[in-house]
C-alpha cells in the first residue's frame, strides 16, 4: 500500500537558546489532503510547530520527514527546495509594501524563473479567485485588512503548494472575512487537495468546519476529532461576494495552468 503521509514526526522536541522545551516528544503523521486545525494557548507551541515543518527552525531531538525525507542532515539546497512545495500564511500579512499587490503575488513565481507571459496570466486570474482583480496595482497598505489577508493567500497559493500552513490568518479579522477566507482555504483543499494546517484561536470556526484538531498542551501534541477529513457541508457565508460556482471555475482554470509550472 502507498503511503501518503506528507508530514511526520518523530519524538521532535523543541527549544529556544538552550531554554525548556517548547515541545516535547511529538509524534504524528499527516497525509496528504489532510487538512487540520491547530489549537492551544498563547505561546504552548503552535507557531513553533509550524515553523518545524517549514524548516525555520531545527529540532532539538528527534526526526522529522516531510514528503518521505528525512530533514536532519538537509542542505540549504535541500531545504529551499522542499520549502517550494509549501507556502505559509501569517496573521500579520507579511506583505512588501513597495510592490503592487500584483508583485506580492507575482513574487514566488519570479523567484522560480516562470515566464513574464505566464505570470501575468496566472496572478491575474488569481486575482480574480480571491476578489481583488481591481486592486491589481494598487499599495497593500491601501487594502483593508481582510483585503491584504487575501493578498497574502493569493500569494501563498500561487505555486499550489502540497502543504499550506497558517499562522492564525483570521485573528486580525471580522466574522465575514474570516469565514470568506476559510472558503479559500476549502477550495484549495478540494481542488488542489492541499494539505493544511491552520492554527486558530476561534472555537466557532471549529464548531462550523469541524476538522479534526490538533492541540497543543504542556509541551506536548494531543489530536481531538474524526481522520475522516472529509470537507463539511457548511453554509458558506462570502458567496455574496464570491460564489462558490466561481471559485471552482477558478480552481479549475489555476490547476491547468499550475501543472506546467511544476514542471519548472
Amino acid at each position: 500500500m502507498e503511503d501518503n503521509t506528507v508530514i511526520s514526526f518523530a519524538n521532535v522536541g523543541a527549544r529556544y537558546d538552550n531554554k525548556n522545551d517548547i515541545l516535547t516528544d511529538v509524534s504524528f503523521n499527516v497525509g496528504a489532503g489532510a487538512f487540520y486545525f491547530l489549537t492551544g494557548a498563547s505561546g504552548a507551541g503552535k507557531t513553533t510547530l509550524l515553523r518545524l515543518i517549514y524548516q525555520l527552525h531545527k529540532p532539538c531531538r528527534g526526526m522529522i520527514k516531510l514528503f518521505g525525507r528525512v530533514t536532519t542532515d538537509m542542505s540549504r539546497d535541500e531545504i529551499s527546495e522542499i520549502r517550494h512545495k509549501m507556502a505559509i500564511v501569517f496573521q500579520e500579512y507579511s506583505l512588501l509594501s513597495h510592490m503592487s499587490v500584483f508583485d506580492n503575488i507575482a513574487l514566488p513565481l519570479r523567484v522560480r524563473g516562470v515566464d513574464e507571459a505566464k505570470i501575468r496570466k496566472l496572478v491575474t486570474k488569481t486575482l480574480e479567485w480571491v476578489g481583488l482583480a481591481k486592486f491589481a496595482n494598487a499599495n497593500p497598505k491601501t487594502l483593508s485588512g481582510g483585503q491584504q489577508q487575501r493578498v497574502s493567500v493569493a500569494r501563498a497559493i500561487i505555486v499550489q503548494p502540497a502543504i499550506l500552513l497558517a499562522d492564525e490568518p483570521t485573528g486580525n479579522l471580522d466574522d465575514e472575512n474570516a469565514s470568506r477566507l476559510m472558503e479559500l482555504f476549502i477550495q484549495m483543499n478540494k481542488m488542489f487537495g492541499t494539505t493544511i494546517i491552520l492554527a486558530t484561536h476561534s472555537s466557532k470556526m471549529i464548531e462550523t468546519y469541524k476538522f479534526p484538531v490538533m492541540h497543543v498542551e504542556n509541551h506536548r501534541l494531543g489530536f481531538v476529532g474524526t481522520s475522516d477529513h472529509h470537507i463539511p457541508k457548511v453554509p458558506l457565508t462570502a458567496s455574496k461576494a464570491t460564489k462558490d460556482t466561481d471559485n471552482k471555475n477558478y480552481f479549475s482554470e489555476l490547476s491547468k495552468q499550475f501543472d506546467n509550472i511544476g514542471k519548472l
